[in-house]
């Protein structure tokens, strides 16, 4: 009796291990919705114009979209990962609430583009034209800000919060000592 409750937990224990492993292989892959540059179908897929398409929710992953046209695109809501949209296109584009981290948008084209609510922390901006872009509640690295600040100008500059952006800054020599008051 004893050697069979043995054997009954040890199986029972080889069970519970391989349960896993089986539904994990019933259950197929999910599609994810993104576009990948080593994914031909993808890359195929922009061999179109891009101008005026609904593109909302993508993800751009290691993508090179430079010099395409996505003028007047949707960009809504998508993800762009070390991507490069250097000499783009996305004039009067809708980047609202987009995320592109550590994204190339160097001499793009973003006039009229709204970027209302976007992330973006570690994207660079050289040469890229803002006339009339929305910048509103976005996240920059403060040296980009400072640099797109340099160049804006009307809706754009208060977008950028220009005016405040070095105002807000103190050099930790002159301002108070929090951590040692009196010092």
């Amino acid at each position: 009796m004893a050697s069979l409750i043995s054997s009954l937990k040890r199986s029972l224990s080889r069970l519970l291990i391989l349960l896993p492993v089986l539904v994990g292989l019933c259950i197929s892959p999910m599609s994810v919705g993104a576009l990948y540059p080593s994914d031909p179908s993808s890359v195929d897929a922009l061999d179109t114009s891009l101008h005026g398409q609904n593109l909302q929710n993508n993800e751009f992953v290691k993508y090179d979209l430079s010099g395409q046209d996505l003028g007047d695109a949707n960009l809504s809501g998508s993800f762009f990962s070390v991507s490069n949209l250097s000499n783009a296109n996305l004039r009067g584009a809708n980047l609202q609430n987009v995320i592109a981290y550590a994204t190339r948008f160097d001499n793009a084209d973003l006039s009229d583009a709204d970027l209302t609510g976007a992330d973006l922390l570690k994207s660079f901006f050289t040469g890229a034209v803002i006339d009339g872009a929305n910048f509103s509640n976005a996240v920059l690295d403060l040296s980009q800000q400072k640099a797109l600040c340099e160049r804006a100008t009307g809706k754009t500059a208060e977008s950028l919060q220009c005016g405040s952006v070095n105002e807000s800054y103190i050099p930790a020599s002159e301002g108070e000592n929090k951590f040692n008051p009196g010092t």
